[in-house]
């Protein structure tokens, strides 16, 4: 590897976006670890089929991303990202959104590719 972690990390986030904005499952399938824990803002707990399935089926629609506040912790094999995020778009017909913080930790892959092996959102109020 040879740019930084961080650089690493970033470009991740940047590529998790888009794929989210585009529901690009293919790009999400990739991105996101087989064994992915994600806590939603509702407190409920969530895998990567159910993300992948919501993307699918068109159930979620995200239309804006905007990330402010994005701090990357790099720790060994894994990286800690915290982000602060502007979200809109549709949750099964309705409109959905708001200001999100984000926590997502990524680990490296024996391929040397990063994955999302744990999230967490919040609403910030």
């Amino acid at each position: 590897m040879n740019r930084t972690v961080e650089a690493q990390i970033v470009d991740a986030e940047d590529r998790l976006r888009a794929a989210m904005l585009s529901s690009d499952v293919s790009a999400l399938d990739e991105l996101l670890a087989p064994d992915l824990i994600f806590t939603n803002h509702l407190g409920q707990l969530l895998g990567k089929e159910d993300d992948l399935a919501a993307h699918r089926s068109g159930m979620l629609k995200v239309k804006e991303l905007t990330p402010s506040e994005q701090h990357v912790r790099p720790n060994g094999d894994v990286a800690i990202v915290s982000v602060r995020m502007q979200l809109s778009g549709m949750y099964d017909g309705s409109p959905a959104g708001g200001d999100f913080r984000f926590t997502r930790v990524w680990a490296i892959s024996p391929y040397e590719t990063w994955h999302v092996v744990a999230a967490h959102s919040s609403i910030v109020a």
